[in-house]
């Protein structure tokens, strides 16, 4: 090559590379704009100030077993020699804030701007009576000039000690302030998907969509990018309210039944010697108690218990189908053929199908697709015949039936809509929310005249031709700027599963099917009165902690010890999307993984996702059908091992999926996060990882046994252990009662 052309080739080579490294500026910079521009929450509390006592208000009190004691600086509250309530010491535990909280919604994600105009963070207790049973702390908060009243009223509720807390009625939002011991883990909050210990954060209290990705990259970017923020975030879930536990062995529950306690709130647990809850009403009605063992604290402080489970749950597996009733009769019988134990079949299509972007969806019009499934009666029939049980789905919302074209149906949405039964605009319109390809109205389930109706219409639509339960989905989605019937949206919104809870129970009574099996995703604090099985959502096909297989496992712990007594997942997960740069599909080996971890589960429930074509399913192949048998008989085995934890769970609360804490804490197995315990005996390693063979487990003191190999291992250590595919790592203590019983069920439920 000549010199000329040589350096005509360089200048060029220069300019493209200037023109490229432009060219990427250029668009690093406009990411950098979008990305500030993306919505996001913006939270802020009132910090607290100090604490003043009147020296006429310092004393003890004493309510039957329980002592309330206001020193120079502090409040006490103790019961049989535990410390129920404890305040930091000098520091208000009471604080109060005038503002506004705006938000920010797009398809049922929820983002809030908290703006506080006057904190009021300094409390005064001046004055201290007693009133029958009830002990009162009257006194002001105040900061920068401001100053308003406030009253604390203390009375005893069973075990518990119930704080009512209002204001003069000038604060938009109050505060509780919990001492801690330093650096005392906090857990709950409801369903949270990170650490089992919350300490160190700033969580937003509100149910909203929980995000696809939620930090796992590059599809969180790519989703934020394509759907307005619709990658989420790790504070992000279907389920959140304001119960919480610490390793203290404290309790702080708002009361369920006051409506304030489901307002929007902000939880700070930054402060190392302190937990701070601020609801965004002007009262806040805390249940106070404490335990003398992590059991005990995160069991119920009243006697109410959840509806039972049913039986057919425990006896093999839930198999999500559709397709029509063809593919359900022929998957079925490859699949016991294959000897798979089945409980029943779980047809979320039985309304009808549509399809949209984000994949195959529903038509939300809660009544049979009889072309699809022609004849349906027949088939429910004729499962169970075969001991097969059959579930649905229906959820919270309501589509125009006049684009389906059929003229057999009711058209819910238009009966709705004429009752006054739908949630509105401000101008009296439906609200009605985009769907990602189609709109729908919510039921006003504010209104009891709605709720009876809607139950009714799930009683008679839903619950018609044998059909024994239903994934009851949805529940996050109310807008804060909508009208409904009774009170507000603000504080509706948190509250919409509990009303959602109610109106599905009722239903199945109206069907007279007390023991309907139904499971919910989105969550509110009392829920678990009406509700017993829950499932914790739209999670990734994927094995990551952000929003896959392992987030599973750890958003199952926080809502155990927050109240919800039943807790399972998809198997193999639900979101699969197509990001260009990655296909996020699910892999045969996650498929199988899942399915070893719910095997040790309460309900075990398969999805085939929101684009079933492009993933692995459990029937797709002779070697993944006998690979999934082979732990529905194992779950099927455990049953009269897990018959006495699924009674304690639901009459006292206390989780069937435990973390170590729960179990054995103060030893290493309580500090970790990847392993879980099934009742108090089983402990359940499952593997979190792609194409990995082996995993890592921390087994408590003693001596314990591997359920499948026979192996023995030394206790109170980390071991790496094999677990190829089919052989989950579980294990239970070297001389427990049950430990050859289970061993032999469990080794010949692997080779039948």
């Amino acid at each position: 090559m000549s010199e000329p052309r040589k350096r005509r080739g360089l200048v060029w080579l220069r300019r493209t590379v200037i023109a490229l490294v432009l060219v990427l500026a250029v668009a690093a910079a406009g990411m950098l704009v979008f990305m500030s521009t993306l919505p996001e929450d913006h939270l802020d509390v009132v910090d607290p100030g100090r604490l003043e006592v009147a020296e006429g208000a310092r004393g003890t009190w004493e309510m039957g077993p329980v002592t309330i004691r206001v020193t120079d600086d502090q409040l006490v509250i103790e019961r049989d020699d535990a410390t129920v309530f404890a305040s930091l010491a000098g520091t208000s535990f009471v604080t109060g804030a005038r503002g506004e909280v705006t938000w920010q919604e797009h398809r049922g994600y929820f983002w809030a701007d908290v703006e506080l105009a006057d904190r009021l963070g300094k409390q005064s207790i001046d004055e201290v009576s007693e009133w029958g049973d009830e002990v009162v702390l009257n006194g002001e908060l105040g900061g920068d000039g401001e100053r308003a009243a406030y009253s604390l009223t203390l009375s005893r509720k069973g075990d518990a000690v119930v704080a009512d807390l209002v204001t003069d009625g000038e604060l938009d939002a109050v505060g509780l302030v919990s001492g801690r011991t330093k650096d005392a883990g906090v857990h709950g909050f409801g369903e949270q998907f990170t650490d089992f210990d919350l300490d160190g954060r700033l969580l937003p209290i509100v149910d909203r969509e929980q995000g696809v990705g939620r930090g796992t990259q590059p599809l969180t970017f790519l989703a934020d990018l394509t759907n307005k923020a619709a990658g989420g975030t790790e504070q992000m879930t279907y389920a959140a309210w304001s119960t919480f536990v610490t390793d203290d062995l404290r309790k702080v529950r708002l009361d369920p039944e006051v409506e304030e306690s489901h307002a929007f709130a902000v939880a700070d647990t930054r402060d190392p010697e302190r937990v701070g809850l601020e609801v965004w009403a002007p009262r806040l009605r805390a249940e106070l108690s404490a335990g003398a063992s992590p059991t005990e604290v995160v069991a119920r402080t009243d006697q109410v218990a959840s509806p039972p489970l049913a039986e057919w749950t425990q006896q093999g597996a839930v198999i999500g189908l559709q397709g029509g009733t063809e593919k359900v009769r022929r998957e079925v019988a490859e699949l016991r053929e294959a000897g798979t134990r089945i409980s029943a079949v779980w047809l979320q299509d039985w309304t009808g199908q549509r399809t949209t972007s984000f994949g195959d969806r529903l038509w939300w019009t809660w009544q049979l697709d009889r072309e699809r499934y022609p004849d349906w009666a027949e088939l429910v029939a004729d499962l169970a015949e075969q001991g097969i049980r059959t579930t649905t789905y229906v959820n919270t919302f309501l589509v125009d039936a006049a684009p389906k074209d059929d003229p057999d149906i009711r058209n819910l949405f238009a009966e709705a809509k004429a009752a006054g039964h739908l949630v509105e605009k401000e101008d009296g319109s439906p609200y009605l929310l985009d769907q990602g390809g189609f709109d729908a109205a919510l039921v006003d389930l504010t209104d009891p005249a709605a709720r009876d109706w809607f139950a009714r219409v799930i009683a008679d639509e839903v619950l018609a031709d044998g059909v024994d339960g239903f994934m009851a989905d949805f529940g996050e989605g109310l807008p804060f700027d909508a009208r409904v019937a009774e009170g507000d949206a603000a504080t509706a919104h948190n509250q919409w599963p509990l009303l959602w809870a109610k109106t599905v129970r009722a239903a199945c009574e109206l069907a007279d099917k007390p023991d309907c099996v139904t499971w919910f995703r989105a969550g509110s604090s009392g829920m678990d009165e009406h509700a017993s099985l829950f499932w914790n959502g739209d999670q990734l096909v994927d094995f990551g902690a952000e929003d896959g297989l392992a987030s599973a496992l750890l958003g199952t712990f926080s809502a155990g010890v927050s109240g919800w007594p039943l807790v399972h997942s998809d198997i193999g997960g639900y979101t699969s999307i197509n990001a260009v740069i990655r296909n996020y599909t699910r892999p045969e080996d996650l498929l199988e993984r899942w399915t070893e971890y719910a095997a040790f589960g309460v309900v075990m429930r398969t999805h085939e996702g929101n684009r079933p074509a492009e993933n692995a399913q459990v029937y797709d192949s002779a070697a993944s059908e006998e690979a999934f048998a082979r732990m529905t008989r194992v779950f099927a085995e455990l049953a009269s091992y897990r018959r006495p934890f699924i009674e304690q769970a639901l009459t006292t609360g206390v989780p069937v999926i435990r973390h170590g804490w729960l179990v054995h804490p103060g030893t290493r197995a309580a500090e970790v996060d990847t392993q879980f315990f099934l009742g108090d005996s089983i402990l359940v390693a499952p593997v979190l990882e792609h194409d990995a063979d082996t995993v890592e487990v921390t087994l408590p003191p003693g001596r314990w046994v591997h359920l499948i190999t026979g192996k023995t291992y030394a206790g109170d250590r980390t071991h790496t252990v094999d677990a190829p595919l089919g052989m989950p790592a579980a294990f239970i203590e070297a001389d427990h009662p049950l430990t050859g019983d289970l061993r032999t069920r469990i080794a010949q439920a692997l080779e039948d």
